[in-house]
């Protein structure tokens, strides 16, 4: 298992910053961060190999969000720019323990721990 807190959620304007932190307690191949807005389903947004630090975004982020890693601190960070109201919702951070790859998907599935979620909230 892999206990996972986030934090650094908050309310800002259309157009300003936020980064979310991510601390991870126990061993992790991929870290991933995932929204969900009310009444929407959860979709994935970031993803970041551990070992190598290579990233996957889906096309919605591209350009505007960086999932970025500090492995000795065992932190997973999502610098998240250019922010619109379209991505207000509660973003969960979660880890995949394993896998013969070395590439990390957005995708809920492929993850196994999730931390309790942080909210950011966009205004126009």
């Amino acid at each position: 298992q892999v206990h996972l807190v986030e934090s650094g959620g908050g309310s800002v304007q259309a157009g300003g910053s936020l980064r979310l932190s991510c601390a991870a307690s126990g061993y992790t191949k991929c870290m991933g961060w995932f929204r969900q807005a009310p009444g929407k389903e959860r979709e994935g947004v970031a993803a970041i190999y551990t070992g190598g630090g290579s990233t996957n975004y889906v096309d919605s982020v591209k350009g505007r969000f960086t999932i970025s890693q500090d492995n000795a601190k065992r932190m997973v960070y999502l610098q998240m720019n250019s922010l619109k109201p379209e991505d207000t919702a509660m973003y969960y951070c979660a880890a995949k323990a394993y896998g013969g790859t070395q590439y990390c998907r957005t995708w809920a599935a492929d993850y196994n721990d999730w931390g309790q979620g942080t909210q950011v909230t966009v205004s126009s």
